[in-house]
């Protein structure tokens, strides 16, 4: 089964032999103060719309934040979302995640989530986050690829995450990268190498719009659903 395949890769995600630079820290749910609740969540997630043998559509974000996946271990899907959307109580974790507003837009908007994930399997190109010691001494969310030694040494990690992930059972005529900039600059260079997918289409990153095209929400929630074949 699907859910089965993937639970296997999503939960033993490690660092495993990977150097961090100096003052970069991981970023991972599934190993911090609300594990448990996290792997309930994450286990209660795809057996409810994984339980299949269904190739899904690969729909790929940057790398977990603080508020969304960083904390549920669903990108996109802060507790909220978790809730009302997906019908998965939280325990012992509030949070909000803006990003999540757009995302689940386009679920509602594709039918809701039981049509939208039958079809689409959504992640990170890397699969843990990362922060650093921001102005006021709290932690804040890094990219990948803001940093460059941090980019050069997940590279390697990023490889057999994706690796694995086709292998549990996705599409590779077509996958979907969330973010049109560096993100998906470095998801096409390595595909280059890797052959993974014919062919990688980019769609704007939830947080760019909720922040800088707020005002056209509609207009880039249809363009989500005609980029993933589900304005049917």
């Amino acid at each position: 089964m699907l859910a089965d395949r993937l639970l296997e890769h999503v939960l033993s995600i490690s660092l495993g032999r990977t150097r961090l630079p100096d003052g970069i820290a991981v970023l991972d749910p599934f190993h911090g103060p609300h594990a448990d609740e996290v792997r309930r969540v994450v286990t209660t997630f795809h057996r409810t719309y994984y339980a299949d043998e269904r190739d899904r559509l690969l729909m790929l974000g940057i790398n977990p934040g603080r508020l969304g996946a960083g904390s549920t271990g669903l990108p996109f899907t802060d507790t909220k979302r978790c809730e009302s959307d997906l019908g998965i109580h939280v325990q012992g974790l509030r949070t909000h995640e803006p990003s999540s507003d757009l995302f689940y837009r386009v679920v509602r908007a594709a039918g809701g989530p039981h049509r939208f994930f039958g079809k689409v399997y959504v992640h990170s190109i890397c699969p843990l986050g990362f922060v650093r010691q921001g102005p006021k001494g709290g932690p804040v969310n890094l990219n990948y690829y803001d940093d460059r030694a941090l980019e050069h040494a997940v590279t390697p990690l990023v490889e057999q995450w994706l690796r694995s992930l086709v292998g549990c059972g996705m599409r590779t005529d077509l996958a979907i990268c969330i973010g049109t900039g560096k993100n998906a600059t470095y998801f096409a260079r390595l595909n280059e190498r890797l052959r993974l997918f014919d062919r990688i289409l980019a769609v704007e990153h939830p947080r760019y719009v909720m922040q800088y095209r707020a005002r056209s929400i509609d207009s880039y929630v249809a363009k989500y659903l005609r980029t993933l074949s589900l304005d049917a």
